[in-house]
């Protein structure tokens, strides 16, 4: 059981999803949390992540922290996805087995999928298929995370879980437009236009692509609630159960930040995966539901944008 005392490290607790975690623990009356940032703590180093485990010596263990992007940055350093991701999991999984830790919750990524797999994407689908070429160096270090936990439980009877977030948005997340995924880059796009009065918005592709979308303090209850209820050797997908084209997302992004002028859709540039659309009912009978619509999330990740990135951004 993870008790209200019990020792918790989040990795990764400064991004989107690490610090909404951090948010729900503390929210939930947890009050042993750990954590370290990227600059004290190189989690690819792994004497440095021994170091941590065999001092702190956590018994549960929320494995966010990752190195994450959109398309442009999976195109241009997708040796830096792979190398960095499989580090980090690596350490962290192979340093909580040796430390004997309670519980470990992995995330992954919808992003395992193939590309072509039928919608919604059932947890079974894994490794059935080809995967998007744009994003495979990242996918398939996430793949090699969730084999490792399946192992590490097989052959030492640990309780390793493995969690599929759909696409996440939310307080803290990245809006470089080099770096983002879609949705915070729309954001920061449609500002930036109506602040210096543009006359339209380009988004990268057709508009076509169909998208799920997470808020992510969602997410961080689904986690807590899984490393609370649920023990298994299955992945467990995480998301709303419903998607949205990007043309019909850029026009609510449009909506929220009172954006008046056009959208223009660069068909040059690529669409990605067709959808992405995950199947929630393995998610939704062990008794958890997303509670956030998008129109009320954007409305959040628009409002924290405002508060707290404009001055980065610039």
């Amino acid at each position: 059981m993870m008790n209200k005392d019990s020792k918790i490290y989040v990795a990764g607790h400064r991004g989107l999803v690490g610090s909404a975690i951090v948010r729900r623990l503390e929210e939930k009356g947890y009050t042993n949390l750990v954590y370290k940032t990227s600059k004290d703590l190189d989690l690819r180093d792994k004497n440095a992540v021994d170091s941590f485990f065999a001092e702190e010596k956590p018994e549960f263990v929320f494995l966010a922290a990752a190195k994450v992007g959109g398309i442009i940055a999976n195109n241009v350093y997708p040796a830096d996805f792979i190398r960095d991701n499989l580090l980090i999991q690596t350490n962290i999984i192979d340093a909580a087995y040796r430390n004997n830790v309670t519980k470990l919750l992995f995330l992954g990524s919808t992003c395992i999928y193939p590309k072509m797999a039928p919608q919604p994407l059932k947890e079974e689908y894994l490794l059935t298929g080809e995967l998007e070429p744009t994003n495979e160096p990242y996918a398939i270090a996430k793949i090699a995370g969730i084999k490792m936990c399946e192992s590490y439980n097989r052959q030492y009877g640990t309780q390793y879980i493995s969690v599929m977030p759909t696409n996440l948005y939310g307080e803290n997340d990245n809006f470089d437009l080099h770096t983002s995924h879609v949705l915070p880059a729309l954001i920061r796009k449609f500002h930036e236009a109506k602040e210096n009065n543009k006359p339209f918005v380009e988004v990268w592709g057709t508009g076509t692509p169909k998208r799920e979308f997470l808020y992510s303090d969602d997410l961080a209850d689904a986690c807590v609630y899984l490393m609370t209820t649920y023990s298994g050797n299955e992945i467990v997908n995480i998301g709303v159960g419903e998607d949205i084209a990007i043309k019909e997302l850029a026009e609510k992004v449009k909506a929220t930040v009172g954006y008046t002028g056009e959208i223009q859709f660069d068909t040059s540039k690529p669409d990605g995966t067709p959808r992405k659309l995950v199947d929630v009912t393995r998610l939704n009978s062990l008794g958890w539901k997303a509670n956030t619509s998008l129109d009320e999330g954007l409305k959040k990740a628009y409002q924290w944008f405002l508060d707290n990135q404009l001055t980065k951004v610039k």
